[in-house]
């Protein structure tokens, strides 16, 4: 298992972040054909691109990655650079662009929009439903994993377990809504074409530097108040999320696969902010009252797929802790994972 709360600076957060477990080395031995990871410069690319090279090194198969992205950041560029990753610098909104891509028979679609997409609707359609239609289109004999997210599902009673992956989703707020479009395209292209899909409902992945822990615990630290309407979350540690995102290659079907990827458990906001109130000595403070119903998804089909998630929870708190007491970087990107309404 790995120690994730002994990283103390980016560097081995990245190495921890990106070790691969043996069952990554398995499916790196087994995989033929290229991998094209599209969206790679975003929060998740760079770690899961480091991963599988990292895999793949070790299987001994010398398959060729793309890394495509356009690269707002500069130190993402850096980062897949140094796996030996092939950095490819697209805009695939620009069919040119898209179309100008290499073949590639396995394809991990991390692409969406969600911060800023109240007051840009427009957009937020184009990025998270138009544009993945343009990719099937665009690759129809392969086998696509796309990124998909729990916000999909309606609210549920929170002593439930969470929704799966049969039940209708009921999404709020237009970036919810634009996601499940996401998933009707590519279920679409997948009847149409033969395409291989699998649709990975994630919430809430987090490390050190992005994650409901970390706005959960840089709130407790400043003394700020900590909203508990939403008052139960699930939580999954990044690395076990990248890990279960390159196994779904091979889950993916026609018709497209469904799988819900977090953690296995329900966990209480104001039990989280209690502990690092505790580690920082210093009680929480709250705003509101748990609502009876929370946005909730059940991984119980991915966790007899794949195994449970190998990161504990107590782990991540205390990396997070040292990390907002050590002022290290951050993302600077809220979840609003607390919003009710989706308006994101």
């Amino acid at each position: 298992m790995p120690a994730v709360n002994n990283a103390s600076t980016e560097e081995e957060l990245r190495e921890v972040l990106s070790r691969p477990y043996a069952e990554d080395i398995e499916l790196a031995e087994r995989l033929r054909g290229d991998v094209i990871v599209l969206g790679a410069g975003g929060k998740m690319g760079p770690t899961l691109v480091q991963r599988l090279m990292r895999a793949l090194r070790e299987a001994k198969n010398s398959l060729n990655v793309y890394a495509v992205s356009r690269y707002s950041d500069e130190e993402s560029r850096r980062e897949i650079e140094a796996t030996g990753a092939e950095v490819v610098g697209a805009d695939i909104m620009i069919g040119r662009e898209l179309q100008s891509l290499p073949d590639c028979p396995n394809v991990i679609y991390l692409v969406g929009m969600k911060f800023g997409a109240s007051g840009r609707q427009a957009k937020t359609w184009a990025v998270n439903t138009y544009l993945p239609g343009r990719v099937a289109e665009r690759f129809p004999d392969a086998r696509i994993v796309a990124l998909s997210t729990g916000n999909v599902y309606p609210l549920v009673p929170v002593d439930s377990k969470g929704s799966v992956e049969r039940d209708e989703p009921g999404p709020l707020g237009e970036y919810a809504q634009s996601c499940l479009g996401r998933e009707r395209v590519l279920q679409h292209f997948s009847l149409q074409n033969g395409t291989a899909v699998c649709l990975i409902r994630l919430n809430y992945a987090v490390e050190a530097r992005y994650g409901v822990l970390l706005d959960i615990a840089t709130r407790v630290f400043r003394g700020e108040p900590v909203s508990i309407e939403m008052g139960f979350v699930n939580i999954i540690w990044q690395g076990d999320a990248n890990s279960y995102t390159l196994r779904a290659l091979e889950q993916c079907k026609s018709p497209a696969e469904v799988l819900n990827v977090t953690g296995p458990d329900v966990i209480s906001v104001r039990a989280l902010a209690q502990q690092f109130g505790e580690r920082f000595g210093r009680p929480p403070r709250f705003s509101g009252a748990e609502a009876e119903t929370a946005l909730l998804s059940d991984a119980s089909k991915c966790h007899a797929l794949f195994g449970p998630p190998r990161v504990a929870l107590d782990d991540v708190v205390e990396l997070v802790a040292g990390w907002i007491e050590r002022g290290a970087p951050t993302h600077e990107k809220p979840t609003k994972f607390s919003v009710r309404d989706g308006q994101f």
